[in-house]
């Protein structure tokens, strides 16, 4: 079979064609903007490609109540000319075939869980810390959606000591996007985060909040593997900071040897590396074309 995907980020389109063992054939990107301007070079890419079904790994929030009469349409994102977009309807009209349609987040998880740092085990959750923070969650060997889906990127989060900043979330001020994602470092600190030197003050702060996230979710999930992406976690410093802060964190109440032993091996970077997203996308269409 042959399989479209696509990574809807909120700054960059991703699409590709791919086969039923996960790998990526052919990809192409470019920005994102207004929706039809930015779909019609989808819908270009994919028109002679053959593809027997489409994976969609979308930026949010977006409604994936199959029974709601807006379901596969972006709700209530602050991008220009997206809030309401029927976003698997537009894409229907051009290919009458099955849809896979999830968060970005949740197609990442989905693809580290077939192929990737997951492989092989039922749960586990996926952090995305870039231009925005989203969060994915596979449990019990299943994505997990709930009311709406997971929004772990706009969880509350104590305040660092030393930390004067507002937050840069429109709905929340400080929630975790507020305070750890690129914009807020960018803001924060006056430069890019790609800028700062790997010992500056900012990693550490960064990781102050992030602990915190990650200690939470494995109290309330307790995932078997926590794996971390997005363009700031190129930054690698991090994650040594970061576990030591959770193991901090969480002290010892979870007695499992992956926490108390393994953490290295328990907090890390997507097997699948920058291609989760895409790769999750490819699982979305191959399960739907499987429904």
């Amino acid at each position: 079979m042959r399989i479209g995907a696509i990574e809807a980020g909120g700054t960059k389109f991703i699409c590709g064609v791919g086969n039923e063992q996960g790998e990526i054939l052919e990809r192409i990107s470019f920005p994102t903007e207004a929706p039809e301007s930015t779909l019609e070079q989808a819908v270009a890419f994919f028109r002679d490609k053959g593809v027997e079904a489409i994976g969609i790994g979308s930026f949010g929030p977006i409604d994936l109540d199959h029974s709601s009469p807006t379901y596969g349409r972006v709700t209530t994102t602050p991008k220009p000319g997206w809030a309401g977009f029927d976003f698997v309807g537009y894409m229907k009209r051009f290919f009458p075939v099955p849809v896979g349609f999830d968060t970005d987040v949740n197609a990442a998880v989905f693809g580290e869980a077939k192929w990737g740092a997951a492989q092989g085990l039922d749960s586990c959750v996926y952090y995305t810390i870039g231009t925005g923070v989203g969060v994915g969650v596979y449990a019990e060997g299943k994505l997990v959606h709930g009311l709406v889906h997971p929004e772990g990127g706009h969880v509350l989060t104590r305040r660092h000591p030393e930390d004067p900043f507002k937050g840069v979330c429109p709905f929340h001020g400080d929630c975790l996007e507020g305070m750890a994602s690129g914009p807020a470092i960018e803001k924060r600190w006056g430069v890019k985060g790609s800028e700062l030197p790997d010992d500056h003050q900012a990693w550490e702060m960064e990781a102050f909040y992030l602990a915190q996230a990650l200690s939470g979710v494995i109290l309330l999930l307790s995932p078997k593997k926590v794996i971390l992406g997005g363009g700031v976690m190129h930054q690698k410093q991090l994650f040594p900071l970061v576990r030591k802060l959770v193991a901090r964190n969480l002290n010892g109440y979870v007695v499992a040897p992956d926490i108390l032993d393994e953490m290295d091996n328990y907090i890390v970077p997507p097997g699948l590396g920058d291609n989760a997203g895409l790769c999750g996308a490819l699982g979305l269409g191959i399960a739907a074309a499987g429904e």
